[in-house]
């Protein structure tokens, strides 16, 4: 088997791609500004006895940049499973927000993500063997947080996306479905190197974040032949996070959730 990862650089993407190089798939790295770390990425690839292969992926340069998936399918020979991890976000209210910084994210978040998957599918169907895309949204797909609008609506028409593609896509036998986290300890959340045992969360019931390779167990199950009756689902992996809305409002004693 062979897949692409995007944004596998480092944290959720990373641990994705050295997830499916364990079960002995082939993988496509890509990156946005950090070579170093896709290299590190290929080389735990490597590890496993698999094939690495490393393209860049400005996904700020649409619709250009997702011929990267193109070439990672022709040096890999094909590709069976997209995982879509690339993304971008913001803290900023709405009302604040330059049309430019909307757009970017949109473009980052959605826009890539979709021309991804459209790329890779096609590649799919071709091959006629079927195949898997996985899409890593958030929890925002499914709920809201100040200071994120252009990464909620992307998450969210992301999760959408997942959907309608699971119904197009599914006479080729190409399953379609999305992973959404939590917090969970990476980069993008300022806990590189964390452990999140060590880090409380008193309003998540596991009580901690998650760790990247807790949201790639995930990944990797979906993409086994033990989920091909699985399309057009969202999992939500976030130590019950999401659970708490009523529960945690009742605990609030300010508006300081006002702030981004």
């Amino acid at each position: 088997m062979r897949a692409v990862v995007t944004g596998s650089d480092s944290g959720i993407g990373k641990a994705v791609a050295v997830a499916l190089a364990g079960g002995g798939v082939d993988v496509g790295i890509t990156f946005h500004s950090d070579a170093d770390g896709a290299s590190a990425t290929a080389r735990e690839v490597r590890e496993q006895g698999v094939q690495a292969a490393v393209r860049r992926l400005d996904l700020t340069d649409l619709p250009t940049a997702a011929s990267a998936v193109d070439d990672l399918a022709a040096e890999l020979g094909g590709i069976d499973v997209l995982v879509n991890c690339a993304g971008t976000g913001t803290a900023q209210k709405a009302v604040d927000m330059d049309f430019d910084t909307w757009r970017s994210v949109l473009s980052v978040d959605l826009d890539g993500a979709f021309l991804c998957a459209q790329r890779a599918a096609k590649h799919m169907i071709k091959a006629g063997r079927g195949g898997r895309i996985i899409n890593i949204t958030s929890v925002h797909e499914h709920q809201p947080r100040v200071g994120a609008a252009p990464y909620c609506a992307a998450k969210a028409g992301l999760g959408a996306l997942t959907k309608v593609l699971a119904l197009e896509l599914a006479e080729h036998a190409i399953t379609v479905n999305s992973v959404a986290p939590g917090e969970i300890s990476t980069p993008m959340t300022g806990q590189e190197d964390v452990d999140p045992r060590t880090e409380p969360r008193p309003g998540v019931p596991l009580g901690r974040p998650g760790h990247a390779s807790e949201v790639a167990a995930v990944v990797a199950f979906l993409a086994t032949p033990a989920a091909g009756y699985v399309t057009g689902a969202s999992f939500v992996v976030d130590g019950g996070m999401t659970l708490m809305g009523p529960q945690a409002s009742q605990l609030l004693t300010d508006r300081t959730w006002l702030e981004p």
